[in-house]
């Protein structure tokens, strides 16, 4: 396709599309300021604690992990131009953990694209994220629905 992610609108998405983005290093403090604010379980915040803890080590937050999967979309993916939010996301995993140093990059799949019957003005993408390790191993993963400005309105096209 030729048009830019950014300059998208609904009607340049195409089912099948493939995309991969981004390179974000997670640093320990960042993880930890992030948890101790929002997700103080001590296997985020605490070394010594998390250690002992089921992983071995400090994690990251899944919700910092989608925190900077969200940035990457916004600086490599979401249209300014027709980006109308999301009603929600589905199947939300983190099948990995991410740990201080680990270097994060988004794939997209654009999974299906359906232009709303009852607002003309717009369209539905489904698509599959996943936010990758530096060894391409996914730390998470949704599958999400988001509402696109289509570039015509379909009821004036006939």
């Amino acid at each position: 396709m030729s048009v830019p992610l950014k300059e998208r609108y609904f009607e340049d998405y195409r089912a099948g599309e493939h995309f991969e983005f981004g390179r974000y290093p997670v640093t320990e403090s960042e993880l930890i300021d992030f948890a101790r604010r929002f997700d103080a379980q001590p296997f985020h915040i605490d070394e010594a604690a998390a250690k002992q803890s089921i992983y071995k080590g400090l994690i990251a937050s899944g919700w910092h992990t989608g925190s900077i999967m969200m940035n990457m979309l916004v600086e490599h993916f979401i249209s300014p131009l027709s980006s109308m939010g999301s009603p929600g996301l589905d199947e939300v995993r983190w099948p990995r953990p991410v740990r201080p140093g680990d270097i994060l990059s988004v794939r997209l799949t654009v999974l299906d694209t359906r232009r709303s019957a009852s607002k003309p003005d717009r369209g539905l993408l489904r698509l599959r994220q996943e936010c990758l390790n530096q060894h391409g191993e996914t730390v998470m993963s949704i599958n999400a629905t988001v509402f696109c400005r289509c570039r015509s309105d379909a009821s004036t096209d006939a």
